[in-house]
């Protein structure tokens, strides 16, 4: 049996009584979560491979939010962050936004916004994992074609039809179908525009 996923929610903060009334308040509505005083005690951690998201106070000493942000961005760790602070200015916020966080709240914030700021970093989180999992799957799907498979491939999602395919690289009509075949099985695509989709996923180049 699969063992469900628990989202987490991870707090960086380095009021006590604020991680802790966070912590309380999370846990009223069935969320789990972990807290940390300073940003370099949350880097310590390994994120785990759950849907999770990151509270994250802006002014911390040693390092800002805003810097654990861009540390994480640059390390290509890829979790949703809600900013919180007691010191909020429009530039701070716009520049939050931009660099990827879902909310900037001001403290003191409704319970309520913060919960729902949450569920959607979550929601988010769960779907990056989703389509994260699904390129890896179709990355190892097309690791298993061949050169020429994969060739073929390419010309299929162009659009060309299995007589043009044959002509572009110089074989017959009939070898030409048990390539199509074999990309398509070894994809596991219903669908032409099905192996369409999957080659934007996996930014395959097109057919000049």
């Amino acid at each position: 049996m699969t063992v469900p996923e628990t989202p987490t929610v991870f707090i960086v903060d380095d009021d006590d009584r604020m991680r802790a009334a966070l912590q309380r308040l999370l846990k009223t509505v069935g969320l789990h979560s972990e807290s940390f005083a300073t940003p370099h005690e949350f880097l310590q951690q390994k994120l785990p491979e759950i849907p999770s998201c990151l509270v994250l106070d802006v002014r911390l000493p040693g390092m800002s939010g805003l810097d654990l942000q861009r540390e994480l961005k640059e390390s290509g760790a890829e979790i949703p962050i809600i900013f919180i602070t007691s010191h909020g200015d429009i530039p701070m916020t716009v520049k939050a936004i931009k660099s990827g966080a879902v909310e900037f709240l001001t403290k003191p914030f409704r319970d309520q916004d913060l919960i729902d700021a949450i569920h959607v970093a979550l929601k988010s989180s769960a779907q990056a994992r989703r389509e994260h999992k699904e390129i890896v799957l179709l990355k190892e799907r097309y690791e298993t074609l061949t050169t020429r498979e994969r060739e073929v491939m390419r010309l299929m999602i162009s659009g060309m039809l299995t007589k043009q395919i044959a002509s572009a690289i110089g074989t017959s009509e009939i070898t030409a179908t048990v390539h199509r075949g074999q990309v398509m099985r070894k994809m596991r695509a219903s669908s032409p525009i099905e192996l369409g989709r999957m080659a934007e996923k996996l930014k395959l180049p097109t057919a000049d």
